[in-house]
């Protein structure tokens, strides 16, 4: 009877180097490595490749591991939090394979490379700078790839003990095997195949103190029992490299996935030429987790189906790596803004509130938990009054910065507009004075002022007119100063009767001076 073969703990991993803020496609790596490892009830882990000692910043290790918490994406070994929700990046870490900072571990990485040297995979290189790039500008200039040509491959120990001893500068280099193919089959494009004589011999440490990425990257995926690395297409040529320095170290190699690029509309690589590429820009603008988490994991991936829109639960329950595309990935802002508006409509106007609010401290500051102060005026308004004000715009906000837009009409003195706006299509200035005037004597007239009362009222006088428009635009102006708004019955009801006046009067006297 043939024994059942044991199956392998799906561990996959997140390991972002702090040298800047989180991108987007960051985020969309962290988030498909997190979906393949619940999906299979697996390890999510946490890395941090902090090894560019002079670009890696703890603020931006902040940031990435903040980001990361903020989506939702708990991570099942890694840094920890403090109870402030500050990262604690001293020696407590969740997970057995600590350290997960790469800079706290010089030791490990030691031990390897002292192994390669010994088992004479890997050698010290002492060509200068000068040289090496004088050789590959020979090879590129006859056509040949611009590899590392081995000078200093087959030094006797002797030799290199005696530049050592001249403090000679070196690096360290894999001795890459010669004339053979390196196979691996990617979980989404299929077989590769790499010569290994388009290679060389490539550095993989400055000296035994400062490794490099492919070397740690192998180094930690195989102590850390990485089974499945999924990581963007840029990664494809250093995933023959990493193999090679996993087969010298006696490991075995784990399952490789890479992700299309993301593009930008002219389908180029997205770049931060091309706008806001970092995830903190669209926290910052207010666009929700869960709409950020359905556009991203959408950049490459889909369920097969026209659904566009899930829960982080549902889509644990849809991934797989079968559904990522070869192709790359456009990033559209306009359906990011679409699924983002579905999700702020989605929210009851309390909670829709409490999310605006942060967006209005310009206009507006607390006073008690029911109540804030219009910081232009004085005028304390209630929870309840913003409430009914946001709700104008619930169906138009795209994303919570806009709501300073919608509503600063209600939250300032004097509105700033041209006596151009009031005029609707070929009216003239007296035919706008006689419109509100008209307006005006109507909303006097209104005792009980609530928006029903008021588009009563003014739609009989409009209806007398050739088009209502030439009643109820420059009236739409007057009260807000904007050529969009909410109907203006319903601003003129949440304004008041007196400020409606007041405003349409101001309008009046525009057309009459300017």
């Amino acid at each position: 009877m043939t024994p059942k073969k044991e199956s392998i703990r799906i561990r996959t991993r997140y390991a972002p180097s702090p040298t800047g803020p989180m991108h987007v496609g960051g985020v969309r790596t962290a988030l498909f490595n997190y979906l393949f490892a619940k999906k299979n009830n697996g390890d999510f882990i946490l890395r941090v490749e902090d090894t560019d000692k002079e670009r890696s910043k703890k603020e931006w290790e902040n940031q990435l591991l903040k980001a990361l918490d903020w989506f939702g994406l708990k991570w099942n070994e890694g840094p920890m939090f403090s109870d402030q929700k500050e990262i604690d990046f001293g020696s407590h870490y969740l997970g057995e394979y600590s350290p997960y900072r790469q800079s706290e571990r010089g030791e490990v990485y030691k031990k390897y490379l002292e192994k390669l040297i010994k088992e004479e995979n890997a050698y010290y290189c002492f060509c200068s700078k000068e040289d090496v790039e004088s050789q590959k500008q020979y090879l590129m200039s006859i056509g040949e790839p611009p590899i590392y040509l081995g000078k200093c491959r087959n030094l006797s120990k002797e030799q290199v003990e005696e530049f050592k001893k001249q403090k000679k500068e070196c690096v360290i280099r894999f001795r890459t095997p010669e004339n053979i193919k390196i196979k691996f089959n990617d979980l989404i494009r299929g077989g590769i195949e790499i010569d290994s004589g388009t290679m060389g011999d490539f550095v993989i440490a400055k000296d035994m103190d400062n490794p490099l990425y492919n070397f740690t990257c192998a180094v930690d995926d195989a102590e850390m029992k990485i089974s499945h690395v999924i990581r963007g297409e840029d990664h494809i040529s250093n995933t023959p490299k990493q193999i090679l320095l996993l087969r010298a170290m006696g490991f075995e190699e784990p399952q490789y996935a890479h992700l299309p690029l993301i593009l930008n509309e002219q389908r180029k690589k997205l770049s931060k030429r091309d706008g806001k590429t970092s995830v903190d820009e669209y926290i910052n603008e207010g666009y929700l987790k869960e709409a950020l988490i359905n556009f991203i994991v959408l950049l490459g991936w889909n369920p097969g189906d026209n659904r566009e829109i899930f829960s982080l639960n549902q889509l644990i329950e849809e991934f797989s790596l079968e559904k990522i595309q070869k192709a790359g990935a456009v990033f559209n802002v306009e359906k990011l803004d679409w699924i983002n508006g579905l999700y702020l409509r989605k929210k009851t106007i309390k909670e829709l509130t409490m999310l605006c609010i942060p967006y209005l401290n310009n206009f507006i500051e607390k006073t008690s938990m029911e109540t804030f102060k219009i910081k232009e005026t004085g005028e304390e308004i209630s929870i309840e009054w913003l409430e009914k004000i946001i709700s104008l715009y619930q169906e138009r906000l795209k994303k919570l910065s806009e709501i300073s837009e919608f509503i600063d009409l209600f939250l300032i003195k004097e509105l700033n507009y041209s006596k151009e706006l009031l005029k609707w299509k070929e009216m003239n200035d007296s035919q706008i004075i006689q419109s509100l005037e008209i307006s005006l004597m109507v909303l006097s007239q209104i005792e009980n002022f609530t928006s029903e009362n008021i588009q009563k009222e003014l739609f009989k006088e409009a209806e007398k007119m050739a088009n209502k428009g030439n009643l109820l635009w420059p009236l739409r102006v007057a009260l807000t100063g904007k050529n969009s708004s909410a109907p203006p019955f319903q601003i003129a009801e949440l304004l008041g009767k007196e400020k409606t006046i007041q405003r349409i009067k101001k309008a009046i006297t525009i057309i009459e001076h300017e």
